[in-house]
């Protein structure tokens, strides 16, 4: 995840659990509607009972049609729907925020260490694999600190410039920033900026890169592969463009490693001042 681009599955993760949710609305809602329905009918049929049958012709006015007001109670009992045909973003609860970051860390690291162990043990059985473990590993020396530092600085460097120069992409920012970001206490960032740095890292290049091969092509490969990602959902082909020269500067800083700290801590500290940088600029934190 990279803080004013997008937050890589952290908006799929709240469209899951807002999708569980909202099922349970809409069937409550419809299953109210229908009774409401029937209610109605059931009234329009006692008042033509009560009737003459001379009167019913002439004293009765034309049945009116109802799918107007249906149409209405549908669009007023269902907010989150004109709010995005209008094109403004909802933030999410602070709970849900946290809860999605947790759940899709938790799954996309979990996946890359599974890739990673099943690697080592075709390895060591003779199966024509590459052993990602020891392709890149958890090693860490002092000059690395350096490699991090520049990515950091030059990562952070460009997406400010970008952030001023390129309209979609800002636009596309403070709109994904907004929803997953707006709601979240100071302390919240360290969370959604360390947890999805660190198992992205774990997946694309501790496990992916290593197993497609170390070189350009498995580099520039998985980071397209990373910026397809994110791409969807409303967002736009800046994202995807940004997250793709993103992960490709992870995956040298990975190759010339050896060492899956480096582009871990590249993008959790990348995260984390993206994050404190939207929250001290942005107007919409300040509106609210």
């Amino acid at each position: 995840m990279q803080f004013a681009r997008n937050p890589l599955f952290i908006i799929r993760g709240l469209q899951l659990v807002s999708n569980m949710q909202g099922g349970r609305v809409r069937m409550k809602y419809f299953a109210v509607h229908n009774a409401v329905k029937k209610s109605k009918k059931r009234g329009r049929s006692s008042k033509f009972e009560t009737l003459p049958p001379n009167d019913v012709s002439s004293d009765v006015p034309p049945l009116a049609d109802n799918s107007d007001n249906d149409e209405e109670v549908e669009t007023s009992s269902s907010p989150e729907k004109s709010e995005v045909e209008k094109g403004t973003v909802l933030a999410a609860s602070r709970g849900a925020v946290l809860q999605a970051c947790t759940l899709t860390s938790c799954f996309i690291g979990g996946l890359g260490i599974l890739i990673r162990q099943v690697s080592h043990f075709a390895y060591n059985e003779g199966f024509p694999i590459l052993d990602c473990s020891s392709q890149i590993s958890f090693r860490f020396e002092l000059w690395h600190m350096e490699l991090i530092a520049g990515l950091v600085l030059g990562v952070s460097s460009c997406r400010y410039i970008l952030l001023n120069s390129w309209t979609d992409f800002a636009e596309s920012s403070e709109a994904a920033n907004y929803q997953v970001l707006s709601s979240l206490e100071p302390l919240d960032y360290l969370v959604v900026a360390f947890l999805p740095g660190i198992s992205e890292e774990m997946l694309f290049r501790g496990a992916l890169l290593p197993l497609f091969g170390i070189n350009w092509m498995s580099v520039v490969a998985v980071a397209t592969l990373f910026g397809v990602l994110h791409l969807g959902s409303g967002r736009k082909y800046s994202f995807t463009i940004w997250a793709t020269l993103v992960g490709i500067a992870y995956g040298w800083a990975t190759v010339a490693s050896s060492s899956i700290i480096v582009p871990m801590a590249s993008h959790a500290l990348n995260n984390l001042i993206g994050g404190i940088i939207w929250r001290n600029t942005s107007t919409s934190t300040r509106q609210d």
